[in-house]
């Protein structure tokens, strides 16, 4: 990949490259992470999925955002953003890592008990943005550690649960129960809120409806069913047992070729279903 301008860095999946002062360019790479580590496999198709079906919300959803235009399949160049150091999570149903702190007393407001119930209303879950692990933040300690004013809390938190919304109803459309979704904000050069990063199966938990039910693992159209897989196998225990102890993390596992074509599967039926577009 021939990509003009600096190299800057590498994220879990994006590579990002310098352009000019006001513009940077996103490569979205075949990488997958889970648990917040780097998997040494790779997932055919997956960046142009997710470059493409970013591209697709940011131009329907009606919502101020930072692309410019693709370049080529699987590149986006993008405005500059001076990004909030939080990620706004909006869930819809009680799975993942807030079925977990309800199990374990660890989270207020949460009414339903059952794993995949859906909540009365969607509920906005922010979290710390981290290259280790991101972990809830309460919306006090956002302000306390003024990561975010009190105005663009209440910015981002309604336009975080209005996306979802949107996102929800599109999901169901098509056939899909959208869990929930993970955004990221930043101000732009006339220090206005806007949504930046992507949209898509690696910021959102996509369910086939015909295969939901409370109080079970849901089939997924996202890397959900990578983390399932490392759960069975043990790694993401050993994982969460060394980051509790601060011992060296245990080194990922290649992912069985039969998961890796499973996934990039996915993700293409999920684009091809939530845009209604030939992949």
């Amino acid at each position: 990949m021939n990509a003009p301008g600096r190299f800057v860095r590498s994220g879990k999946v994006k590579d990002i490259y310098d352009l000019d002062e006001s513009h940077l360019l996103l490569h979205f790479t075949d990488r997958v992470s889970a648990f917040d580590v780097i998997l040494p496999s790779l997932i055919p198709k997956k960046g142009e999925v997710l470059c493409r079906l970013g591209a697709y919300w940011f131009e329907t959803l009606g919502v101020r955002n930072h692309m410019v235009r693709l370049e080529g399949n699987d590149m986006m160049i993008v405005k500059k953003l001076q990004m909030f150091t939080i990620e706004s999570v909006v869930r819809g149903y009680l799975y993942g890592s807030l079925y977990e702190r309800v199990r374990a007393g660890e989270a207020s407001g949460v009414s339903v008990k059952e794993m995949a119930a859906e909540l009365p209303e969607p509920y906005f879950d922010p979290t710390t943005k981290s290259d280790v692990k991101d972990v809830p933040i309460a919306e006090s300690e956002i302000l306390e550690q003024k990561r975010m004013t009190a105005a663009e809390l209440e910015l981002v938190r309604e336009t975080s649960v209005s996306i979802y919304r949107k996102l929800s109803a599109a999901a169901k459309r098509a056939g899909f129960v959208l869990a929930d979704v993970k955004l990221e904000f930043g101000k732009d050069d006339q220090n206005e809120v806007v949504l930046g990063d992507s949209i898509g199966p690696d910021e959102f938990r996509l369910w086939p409806a015909e295969f939901y039910g409370v109080g079970k693992t849901q089939e997924s159209y996202d890397k959900q069913v990578i983390r399932d897989w490392l759960t069975t196998i043990g790694y993401k225990k050993s994982l969460d047992d060394s980051r509790r102890s601060g011992s060296g993390l245990p080194t990922p596992p290649e992912l069985p070729g039969d998961l890796v074509s499973e996934v990039s599967n996915r993700y293409i039926k999920a684009y091809e279903r939530l845009t209604g577009r030939k992949f």
